[in-house]
């Protein structure tokens, strides 16, 4: 029975030790999630530009949205502003991107720069590492001759989620660390 308690105690000091060594985040591995959480980021802003052009095909366009919205923990919102009226709305991910492509503009332009980390990932009860990362963005609208009809550079905040998942790989159980997207949400709308 001593041998067997002896056993237990090993086992769990030892397991414990991999699943919780498994969870800190080492700074190379840090660095690997923030390129990653950034490489979505710019993934997004290039769907969002290509959701947004008229040039798009509806199709590619529907096909865009599909992939876009596989970056986002379910039930995110986008944040919209517009400099012609006060106040924010927030519309799912999908309801968001879907409203883009129908805009009533001949030529849409959505650039997204100055990407950049504003809170380091801070670990939660449940394992989740939480940041957030804020992004400028560039909304130009032209008519048919070209012209700009609106324009507005705002401001905004996306939470990132890093979660551990694991897949299985030729019968292999292998566990890795995930970046999903969540709510983006609107600091400041101004024109320039």
């Amino acid at each position: 029975m001593k041998t067997y308690k002896i056993f237990i105690v090993a086992f769990l000091v030892l397991f414990g030790f991999q699943v919780f060594a498994q969870d800190n985040l080492s700074p190379e591995r840090k660095q690997a999630i923030d390129s990653l959480a950034l490489e979505k980021i710019r993934d997004l802003s290039k769907y969002i530009s290509l959701i947004g052009s008229k040039d798009t095909p509806f199709s590619e366009a529907n096909r865009v949205i599909d992939r876009a919205v596989e970056l986002f923990i379910d039930e995110s919102e986008v944040g919209v502003s517009s400099l012609f009226r006060e106040g924010i709305n927030y519309y799912p991910v999908r309801e968001y991107l879907e409203r883009l492509m129908r805009l009533n503009y001949d030529k849409v332009n959505v650039e997204w720069y100055k990407i950049e980390y504003v809170s380091d990932l801070e670990r939660q009860p449940d394992g989740t590492y939480v940041g957030v990362i804020t992004i400028f963005q560039k909304f130009s609208a032209y008519d048919k001759e070209g012209g700009l009809v609106y324009q507005d550079v705002t401001k905004k905040d996306i939470t990132v989620y890093v979660k551990r998942k694991e897949t299985q790989i030729a019968g292999k159980l292998i566990g890795f660390w995930d970046v999903l997207l969540g709510d983006i949400r609107v600091k400041e709308t101004t024109k320039e």
